[in-house]
């Protein structure tokens, strides 16, 4: 049973109730027409996105993949991923309408009643098999979601071919693709409009854990990444048939530092609903990362030491966002 509205979420066992046990999640608390957002979602006046601070100059890279081959194309790719740890693509392989439909179906989840969403503000889908996922996923977006992952594989190698011969590393094996890719988990994300969005985030900053994250977003916007110079942030615009890539903590620690994972935040937004829908490219849990072994063969000295990597994943959501913290985790 949802609160009245003349009551406040003072209670915060009032709030867990309706947004977790019920099922409602933050979509619900949207759709109530709150004309105030319930305290506890008030983010600390550090944590709040503030617009001074966005550049808006600058811009992430726009890298035209429709001849990956490239050695400008390959250039450019690794010179994103070193220098600003983001970039996106533009006539990649993956179709617009693999696209659009796992955009739909990710509507089509969200407007689901209540008590079918079992993730409520978020569906997190990780891929074993195309067994399990008829078996387990939802049907409503099974069918999108498993297309988009079929389709961006290509991409996704492309990509690290490319990033692993930026490293001297001109041999993708079998055992070196399951360490980069070895498993994969697709989130579809829903971002109901706020009541009072200047006093909260989307998602707090925080880098991936990922090798790669291979993110579509909607028309909306409101991903920001932190600038080169660490003070300000930027915004990473909407275009419509691209995909957003960034570097994550994984790869950072494999490339010994050269490629870089970046912070990145979601704002809320006050006007709208929005969706995104990551892919999140990492090694297995039970892998070991650490520095990749031809680049100390060829003589560099590692800044990271091999961890496991499920004991990595643990520290990071074993606390609130904080930024970069966790790479600290690995460090020699």
């Amino acid at each position: 049973m949802a609160p009245s509205l003349s009551e406040p979420f003072s209670d915060s066992s009032v709030l867990i109730d309706f947004v977790i046990n019920q099922g409602n999640g933050v979509k619900g608390l949207s759709e109530m027409g709150l004309k105030a957002l319930p305290k506890q979602y008030i983010q600390p006046l550090e944590e709040r996105m503030c617009m001074t601070n966005v550049q808006a100059q600058e811009s992430i890279p726009i890298i035209d993949m429709s001849n990956p081959n490239d050695l400008e194309v390959e250039k450019s790719i690794c010179e994103a991923a070193s220098k600003w740890g983001f970039f996106q693509i533009v006539n990649h392989d993956v179709p617009v309408e693999v696209l659009e439909n796992v955009k739909d179906a990710t509507y089509k989840f969200f407007g689901l009643a209540a008590e079918a969403l079992e993730w409520k503000d978020y569906l997190s889908l990780f891929y074993v098999s195309e067994e399990e996922a008829f078996a387990l996923w939802p049907s409503v977006c099974r069918e999108q979601v498993l297309d988009y992952m079929r389709k961006s594989e290509v991409v996704i190698k492309q990509l690290l071919k490319v990033l692993m011969k930026g490293l001297n590393v001109n041999e993708i094996d079998e055992t070196k693709e399951s360490l980069l890719m070895g498993s994969m988990r697709t989130n579809l994300n829903y971002y109901p409009k706020c009541p009072n969005p200047e006093l909260t985030v989307g998602v707090g900053r925080h880098s991936d854990v990922s090798t790669l994250t291979i993110l579509l977003q909607d028309e909306i916007g409101g991903l920001f990444v932190r600038g080169n110079d660490g003070d300000n942030w930027i915004h990473v615009p909407p275009i419509k048939g691209s995909l957003v890539i960034n570097v994550g903590d994984a790869l950072q620690i494999m490339s010994n530092g050269k490629y870089k994972s970046v912070e990145h935040r979601v704002v809320a937004n006050g006007s709208n609903n929005r969706i995104s829908v990551p892919i999140f490219v990492n090694p297995r849990p039970s892998d070991m990362i650490g520095p990749l072994p031809e680049l100390i063969e060829n003589g560099e000295k590692p800044i990271y030491k091999q961890v496991l990597y499920s004991d990595y994943v643990k520290h990071f959501f074993r606390k609130a966002h904080d930024g970069k913290k966790t790479v600290a985790f690995a460090e020699l």
